[in-house]
């Protein structure tokens, strides 16, 4: 059998691995063995050894190529979870707190997809007074009055 071929096997069962499991890894060999089918066919006198350095070669650096330019992109939803832009919100207290006891606090709009939460607090805030988020701290907020 033609050197040419058994490379190009190679490649073509690297790719449908690939497509089966979604890796990303496989395709960087599957090229590269298809890049060797290529250039053993181009050149078909390389020596073997020449031929396997030429693979690892190329397969090293398609994959270093990628995973450097490579930027990962967030698949899972984060709602429901802390940010940071809640930071600095001000509600109403509808439900007093204070240092022994956890209030409820109210939006106009909702707060990572709620408009109320239980919420903590240093200094007692009575209700109806304006508060405003310092912290998350689980499920709750963690607030000071505000002036």
């Amino acid at each position: 059998m033609e050197t040419m071929w058994v490379w190009g096997a190679l490649g073509l069962a690297l790719l449908a691995a690939e497509m089966a499991t979604g890796t990303i890894y496989l395709l960087w060999f599957g090229i590269s063995a298809l890049c060797m089918a290529i250039v053993v066919w181009l050149s078909p006198n390389i020596h073997y050894g020449i031929q396997f350095a030429m693979y690892a070669a190329l397969s090293v650096t398609a994959l270093a190529i990628w995973k450097l330019n490579y930027k990962k992109t967030e698949t899972h939803s984060r709602v429901g979870q802390a940010q940071g832009e809640e930071i600095g919100r001000i509600g109403t207290i509808t439900q007093a707190c204070g240092p022994n006891q956890n209030g409820v606090i109210q939006f106009t709009q909702g707060v990572m997809g709620s408009r109320e939460w239980i919420a903590v607090s240093a200094t007692p805030l009575e209700v109806g007074q304006q508060a405003q988020v310092s912290a998350v701290e689980g499920n709750t907020l963690r607030v000071t009055a505000h002036s």
